[in-house]
């Protein structure tokens, strides 16, 4: 796991246990309404990545904030701009004034839509490969 992906995990399993509290939600009390361990919502709360996705649920859950989970990957902007730019582009007549097609300003506009996916994407270094020993 990536260190800011922790970074996330643990900020989650602050604002859940700031939701408990703010509740006045006992650990006892929350373990028994989310029908999960006390080492199991010590995980949660910790933000350990071993803690499955379905008890966030039920957690989040307990403490009346699952809708929260709807707002989750609903606007994939990244993903929009990709597949809009593996669109086909759609043919044009020639003007007849000018004898010109408009095609080429769509090849134009797929061209930007990558290059603005690119600059939003996370870059992961290059892997390389491992340096041979012995004769080639």
């Amino acid at each position: 796991m990536f260190p800011s992906q922790g970074k996330l995990l643990a900020a989650l399993g602050e604002r859940l246990r700031l939701a408990r509290l703010r509740r006045q939600l006992s650990v006892e009390t929350a373990c028994e309404r989310a029908g999960i361990s006390r080492m199991t919502l010590y995980r949660a709360e910790e933000g350990s990545p071993a803690v499955a996705l379905g008890t966030y649920l039920r957690i989040l859950s307990m403490l009346k904030l699952e809708t929260d989970l709807d707002a989750v990957a609903r606007d994939d902007k990244l993903g929009r701009l990709l597949q809009d730019a593996e669109l086909p582009a759609r043919r044009r007549r020639t003007s007849a004034v000018t004898g010109k097609s408009a095609a080429g300003a769509s090849v134009e506009a797929r061209a930007r839509v990558r290059r603005e996916a690119a600059t939003e994407a996370p870059r992961q270094p290059p892997r390389q490969a491992p340096k041979r020993r012995g004769k080639p």
